[in-house]
């Protein structure tokens, strides 16, 4: 009998997320980075450990000011920019090559940063339940340098995390690049777990989570996607009317439930189509459908491409 698991495991079970810390930043003011858009399935993170910095969107919106203890991480993958806030002329930066990662130094004299900047890589074809169900921009706030400084919980395992990560980087020892990127995963659903326990989650699918009236709706989604659901027994399993849920996704998630269960049901799809010589048809049951051509149909209207393409594209490329 499978054991049954949270929302946040089935997503990163049905779209697994590889971690990578790729540099660390020590920078005096006056410095700047102008960083363009990452490459299609790739997102970008910046660990703030010490002092601070200011993140903008040359696209435009707020300023974010970040400090120590703050990992920003954009979820769409967007070019940004982040610097010391004085507008000065920022003093050149050099990197210096460690044996498992890469240093970046400048000569500035003005607040020291201590940033560690990485990023989380998935296959682009299984963006959909990041891209539209969670927001560009994410900032968490874990406590500053240490765990001892942070509230109980997933702040201190946050900051606890950081603090490792900081002090593997500081070294050249055996393992130390698989240390690193395996810690950059464990991040990637620590900063989510963190985001949904928020007073005031992100809207989307931390939002949903972070209320404990629709949180079962949501696992019930992510745990048996292959059932028919209806809203009625959705609501049913929250506790409250059709309506009433119907209205929370909307506001919450931005979308239906019947939406967020055909995007889990094809990604699943996607998955099973790649790695298994089963049917179309077999694939289609598995998901949820009594008909393949309703799951074909289903399919192309999110995938962009019949199963069939699907299956075909995936496997020249896995050559």
């Amino acid at each position: 009998m499978p054991v049954p698991i949270d929302w946040l495991s089935g997503l990163l079970e049905m779209m697994p997320v590889r971690g990578h810390l790729d540099l660390r930043c020590f920078y005096g003011a006056p410095w700047r980075l102008d960083l363009p858009s990452s490459e299609a399935g790739e997102i970008p993170y910046h660990a703030i450990v010490g002092g601070s910095a200011i993140f903008e969107n040359p696209a435009g919106g707020p300023r974010h000011h970040l400090e120590a203890g703050d990992i920003l991480v954009l979820l769409h993958g967007g070019a940004h920019i982040l610097h010391d806030g004085s507008g000065a002329s920022p003093s050149p930066a050099k990197n210096r090559a460690n044996l498992n990662l890469t240093f970046s130094e400048n000569a500035g004299t003005g607040e020291r940063l201590d940033m560690m900047c990485g990023r989380f890589v998935l296959s682009p074809t299984h963006d959909r339940l990041l891209r539209d169900y969670l927001p560009p921009v994410l900032i968490v706030r874990a406590a500053e340098r240490s765990a001892a400084a942070a509230r109980p919980g997933t702040e201190a395992q946050v900051a606890g995390l950081v603090g490792l990560m900081r002090s593997e980087s500081a070294i050249e020892t055996l393992g130390g690049h698989a240390m690193l990127d395996a810690l950059s995963t464990a991040m990637f659903t620590l900063t989510l777990r963190l985001a949904s326990e928020l007073e005031e989650a992100p809207v989307g699918l931390l939002a949903l989570a972070g209320n404990p009236r629709l949180a079962p709706a949501l696992a019930a989604l992510f745990r048996e996607p292959e059932r028919p659901w209806s809203l009625p027994e959705l609501a049913r399993l929250c506790n409250m009317s059709r309506a009433t849920l119907a209205r929370h996704f909307q506001n919450k998630l931005g979308r239906s439930a019947a939406d967020l269960l055909l995007d889990i049901r094809m990604t699943l799809a996607a998955n099973k189509l790649k790695k298994s010589g089963a049917s179309t048809a077999a694939v289609a049951e598995e998901v949820g459908y009594q008909s393949e051509a309703a799951f074909q149909r289903a399919f192309k209207q999110r995938m962009g491409i019949t199963p069939a393409q699907w299956r075909r594209t995936e496997h020249a490329m896995a050559e």
